[in-house]
């Protein structure tokens, strides 16, 4: 948490925690059981590369305040671009029709709740760099890219930035704030061979400065890896399609935990007893080999976050541990609806919306196996290391995944690049068919965006090598 984004609103806006206990008030007037404010400034840069060329630069601002009311399982939410007193006011009378009962709380007096950690102590923030050194960045990773190979025949490169100041109040008394940075230098390459064209992508970033491009992950890295899965992708040949062993490499690939498993534990979809997971802690879903966490708490991560959209502290919530559902991701309404604690995933994409429980970085834990032990055990099977698209029925458990980069594995070896393989599953099921899990957890790069009933936010997701003995692989083989 930051006081520099309390006192960024107070003195821009000429607030007083006196209006913030009079908006709050309003907002309570006519009834409900919680209500709370959340203002938002937001700083957004963009610079994007083509054929060699800066095609676009822009630069944006947004700005406003959110006000919510809750009685009950009703939300009463309304906005205002403009941060004001007589304009949140307005909002915050709107917010109030919901809860017309003419009962409920009174609003406590906020005051600053005390700061709990810093997860993002950015010192050169990207969003106060010069142009130049951004458009130098995305200058090398293009260079890198074409040098990989005569093949590679176009190139495009963007790096987009933001700083975001967030203050949350609530009715319980509770003041926060927050500044948050967030980075993205991201590429993609076409390569064509006579008319046999391919595309490779990489990316990367977080909620880090300007010198992680220097240390961490080169802008070279990462033009050589979008070079390099795009001259596979060349010398492909046709997956077959079948049921196999399907062995997923680490860091990205889980994007399919995320979607296939993590979306099934938020608390909304439990409550209301749409997901495959619904009625289920305690019991087991996953192989014994299987815990998964989501954690909001590791430091510069893109998922990460020292407070969630409605204040409180983010935390690292186990989701299943040894195959054993403990608990689901929860908001302050969910929370108090199924009477459980609050984990810090109230989520929202700004303060035009409300907020839902949402993923942060969500992640398995790491197993005992080694990577070359899980291929070698291996007869006939798919080694997928790179995902594209993919879809879940969140009541079902259904799920498809695209792999844009996977190969066979043959007599326990890695073999022939494939393209068109499609993963195809039950979240809860294909856990339980996880029979090695590697010692190699990673996490992904910094490039995931969560979308959830049409709100956008950046997210997490990690792996190790893990391998699933029995699994729909939908090739193009004929």
């Amino acid at each position: 948490m930051n006081t520099d984004a309390i006192d960024f609103f107070f003195e821009r806006c000429s607030l007083t925690l006196g209006d913030i206990d009079k908006l709050l008030g309003t907002a309570l007037a006519r009834g409900g059981d919680y209500a709370d404010l959340y203002f938002e400034y937001k700083v957004s840069n963009s610079v994007h590369m083509e054929e060699q060329i800066i095609k676009s630069a822009s630069k944006s601002i947004s700005q406003g305040v959110g006000v919510r009311v809750i009685m009950g399982d009703k939300t009463g939410y309304a906005y205002t671009d403009e941060i004001a007193f007589d304009s949140i006011k307005r909002a915050a009378e709107t917010a109030s029709h919901i809860a017309r009962s003419g009962t409920g709380v009174e609003a406590v007096g906020v005051d600053v709740t005390p700061k709990g950690f810093d997860l993002y102590n950015v010192e050169s923030p990207v969003s106060s760099v010069e142009v130049a050194r951004k458009i130098e960045l995305i200058e090398r990773a293009d260079r890198e890219a074409r040098a990989f190979d005569r093949r590679i025949r176009e190139v495009q490169s963007s790096l987009s930035d933001e700083i975001k100041y967030v203050m949350i109040a609530t009715s319980m008394g509770r003041l926060m704030g927050d500044v948050q940075p967030l980075v993205h230098l991201g590429m993609s390459c076409i390569a064509d061979d006579d008319g046999n064209l391919q595309i490779g992508r990489s990316g990367g970033g977080g909620r880090v400065g300007i010198d992680f491009f220097d240390s961490e992950l080169t802008p070279s890295d990462l033009g050589h890896e979008a070079a390099r899965q795009a001259i596979i992708q060349l010398e492909a040949r046709e997956a077959p399609a079948g049921t196999m062993e399907v062995v997923l490499g680490p860091g990205w690939p889980g994007v399919l935990l995320h979607e296939a498993v993590g979306h099934g534990l938020e608390a909304d979809f439990n409550r209301k007893q749409t997901s495959a997971f619904s009625g289920l802690v305690g019991e087991r879903v996953a192989s014994e080999l299987c815990t998964v966490v989501d954690d909001g708490t590791i430091p510069d991560r893109r998922g990460s976050l020292n407070i969630d959209d409605e204040g409180e502290q983010t935390t690292r919530t186990v989701l299943i541990e040894n195959g054993i559902l403990r608990g689901y991701l929860s908001d302050h309404l969910n929370a108090s609806l199924m009477k459980s604690g609050r984990t810090g995933n109230g989520r929202r994409q700004s303060y035009k919306h409300i907020p839902m429980p949402r993923m942060t970085n969500t992640f398995m834990l790491s197993g005992e196996d080694t990577k070359e032990d899980i291929i070698r055990s291996v007869k006939r099977g798919l080694y997928a290391v790179q995902f594209g698209g993919g879809q879940v029925d969140i009541t079902s458990g259904e799920f498809a995944f695209s792999a844009s980069e996977a190969y066979l594995i043959e007599d326990g070896k890695v073999t022939s690049p494939v393209k068109g393989a499609t993963l195809r599953g039950n979240g809860p099921e294909s856990l339980k068919h996880v029979t090695a899990v590697g010692n190699d957890l990673e996490l992904d790069q910094g490039v995931g965006v969560c979308g959830k009933d049409s709100q956008f936010v950046p997210v997490g997701v990690g792996l190790p090598t893990i391998k699933i003995n029995e699994m729909t692989v939908g090739g193009t083989q004929q």
